[in-house]
């Protein structure tokens, strides 16, 4: 056997090998619902919270046809922003999270309980167009973070209607049941967070929260040039976390979740892994953050000239 026969089959059986781990995990692609459940221009916070984390699964890979955004955009053009277009989570205003590229496919009113519930569950009117929905199925890893006001057992949408705990359990259920996901991580970062996730029954679902029930979650600092908060305490030490993240990295969840002990967060970081098959220091942060990269398989041989040039010049 020459050196180009033994590298092709070399390359076949890596291959044979990936595609056997990948039907063992099932999972084949990612899906981000990203919102920020409040406006005005007071809870800037939750904008720069809910774009910090757009920005970090799209750098690790996860595309804007994969992603739906909920945002009430009325931060970047409000008449009370000194720099027009931007939105920033730090007052050193190194990164408009903000961007030249930003898709928000639920803006403004769009932003309602009606439509996060049609979404998730895929109950969304026919001529719903294709970036407003999430074609997700049972292959699929799902992140869903939340960011704005809420309580015991409830999260405010846009200060006119909330979602309940019972609510949101029954989504995912009814997500299970239409094999609309493989794993969910859900991510909250509100006061009281921890309720939010506590009534959840269904399998495969990975929870936690900037607060336990009783405690209110903080800010982290204020840009006092526009006189509000830029960010929320969690958000921003899970991005802190995140930005040491890249697609090849092997940090897992449990790293996460330990990114903002209590004095950093001064709110008690919570979370829940009892619905999930596997330990979470197993679990790589990139499996919900991150993309799958797809392999296509084919029967017929190919001829790399890489290796024909290997097998010449041995």
């Amino acid at each position: 056997m020459d050196l180009r026969q033994f590298l092709n089959i070399f390359f076949i059986l890596y291959l044979s090998v990936s595609l056997v781990i990948s039907s063992e995990v099932k999972h084949t692609n990612n899906w981000a619902v990203i919102v920020d459940t409040s406006r005005f221009w007071f809870n800037y916070r939750h904008a720069a919270n809910v774009l910090s984390i757009y920005r970090s699964v799209k750098r690790l890979g996860i595309p804007d046809s994969h992603i739906i955004l909920m945002l009430s955009d009325d931060m970047a053009c409000n008449p009370r922003n000194p720099r027009p277009a931007t939105v920033f989570n730090n007052e050193n205003e190194n990164i408009n999270v903000y961007g030249d590229d930003v898709e928000v496919d639920y803006r403004g009113n769009e932003v309602t309980v009606k439509n996060f519930i049609r979404v998730l569950t895929g109950r969304l009117p026919e001529a719903t167009p294709h970036s407003k929905k999430m074609m997700s199925d049972e292959t699929s890893n799902i992140l869903i973070y939340m960011s704005g006001h809420g309580g015991d057992g409830f999260l405010k949408f846009q200060d006119s209607e909330e979602i309940s705990d019972i609510e949101l359990a029954d989504v995912m259920e009814q997500m299970w049941q239409k094999r609309r996901y493989n794993q969910i991580f859900f991510m909250v970062d509100s006061c009281q967070a921890e309720s939010m996730f506590l009534k959840f029954y269904s399998p495969n679902i990975l929870a936690v929260a900037s607060s336990k029930v009783g405690e209110d979650s903080l800010s982290h600092h204020m840009d006092h040039s526009i006189g509000v908060y830029v960010i929320d305490r969690f958000t921003y030490y899970a991005l802190e976390f995140l930005e040491t993240v890249d697609q090849n990295s092997k940090k897992t969840i449990q790293e996460l979740f330990k990114c903002c002990p209590k004095h950093k967060c001064i709110s008690t970081v919570t979370y829940r892994t009892d619905l999930f098959p596997r330990p979470i220091n197993k679990v790589l942060v990139t499996e919900f953050f991150g993309n799958v990269r797809n392999i296509s398989w084919t029967p017929e041989l190919i001829e790399f000239s890489f290796f024909n040039n290997i097998n010449q010049n041995s």
